[in-house]
């Protein structure tokens, strides 16, 4: 096999994968039981392709899991620093919505395969993300100051409770405001 042909087949490959986990975040979002054939199916691939790729529901679930986490990771600052702040926060917590309806199906997975949480490479990074947004919207005033930001997060877990398939999209939105809302600093500056 010559380079230019393994170096195409590589970037299949990549494509294939990212293909599927965009098809599975969308399936699973849908509802939690979506099969791996029919997933494998959407994304236009083999069963066979989709298991080189995740050799079972589990792994597929997990990866979604660690992909979508980093992303939420790495938007915050990103949302900080192109957008006031209150407006970042309310831009982040609709990502985190997005995420809960597609973990809603799938908590038990993830949450075994990150030891309960316990043992989560992602817990520190994704409470850090969540301070970001906090300690902004303080400096700038439209937060209160000294908010923990794992209070947050065990406001925001309520989201991968919600029934993406029974009015979720409403009720987390209602949710989202009332934290926000708890989070604002009283008085003429909670305008925004």
């Amino acid at each position: 096999m010559n380079a230019q042909h393994a170096k195409a087949t590589r970037r299949d490959a990549v494509d294939n994968r990212e293909r599927i986990l965009a098809v599975a975040r969308e399936a699973l979002a849908e509802s939690g039981g979506a099969s791996l054939t029919a997933i494998a199916k959407k994304a236009g691939v083999g069963i066979g392709t989709l298991y080189r790729h995740f050799p079972n529901r589990e792994s597929l679930i997990v990866e979604l899991y660690r992909h979508d986490i980093q992303h939420l990771i790495e938007l915050a600052p990103a949302l900080v620093e192109a957008h006031p702040p209150l407006e970042a926060l309310r831009r982040w917590f609709d990502e985190v919505a997005r995420y809960g309806r597609v973990k809603y199906g799938v908590a038990e997975v993830i949450h075994a395969a990150a030891g309960r949480g316990l043992d989560d490479e992602y817990y520190d990074p994704f409470v850090g993300a969540i301070g970001v947004l906090l300690d902004a919207g303080a400096a700038e005033g439209t937060l209160k100051e000294g908010l923990d930001p794992e209070d947050v997060l065990l406001q925001l877990s309520v989201l991968w409770r919600i029934d993406p398939a029974h009015g979720g999209e409403v009720r987390a939105a209602r949710i989202l405001g009332l934290i926000v809302d708890g989070l604002r600093r009283p008085g003429p500056t909670a305008t925004a």
